[in-house]
């Protein structure tokens, strides 16, 4: 069994993949970023998905492959709601603020798993986005990239990105509404 250690995921999660797994992993990563292209072109999207040639799985790898600070790299948070599963765009510097998140869920904040990650969304870690998501989840944008002009979100697959204004993301996204649930961006 390998570990990789995804230091810009919430709370420094360690994931496990094993050998078989990890084709499985790569599928769907394939599999996720043309649905997520398709997604983009039905909304009539202009922007174009950018591929990069190295990994943009976290937020400073994102950066470095974008050419831009990792606070304008906007990663996308899946957790639990009293609803069902929720995807939370953020900054990349930003933080879930415990606190904020249970004034505006009524719960305490819960990631979801690496495994129910890519079940609840279609996106494995590393490449998970707003874009393309499964009927009942619910997508939301937090205001700690509203300082930004535009942000990087992924799109689908661990070496791929599109910038977007905010009311771009928010618009392609579907997003529910604007929330703040994050801390230590200000």
């Amino acid at each position: 069994m390998h570990f990789i250690l995804h230091k810009d995921y919430f709370s420094a999660m360690l994931l496990r993949i094993s050998k078989s797994e990890y084709p499985k992993e790569e599928m769907y990563a394939t599999m996720s970023i043309e649905k997520v292209k398709a997604y983009l072109k039905d909304m009539n999207c202009p922007k174009e998905v950018l591929e990069f040639a190295t990994s943009s799985a976290t937020v400073d790898l994102a950066a470095e492959a974008a050419g831009v600070i990792p606070a304008r790299i906007s990663k996308t948070l899946c957790l639990m709601s009293k609803e069902g599963p929720i995807v939370i765009s953020v900054a990349g510097d930003a933080k879930i603020d415990n606190r904020k998140f249970k004034d505006t869920f009524g719960l305490k904040a819960k990631m979801l798993s690496p495994e129910e990650t890519l079940e609840m969304t279609g996106h494995a870690v590393g490449g998970v986005c707003p874009f393309a998501l499964p009927e009942g989840v619910k997508a939301y944008c937090d205001i700690s990239m509203k300082r930004f002009d535009t942000v990087f979100p992924a799109c689908g697959s661990s070496n791929s990105a599109i910038e977007l204004t905010c009311d771009e993301l928010f618009e392609y996204s579907n997003a529910v509404k604007w929330i703040d649930i994050c801390k230590d961006w200000e």
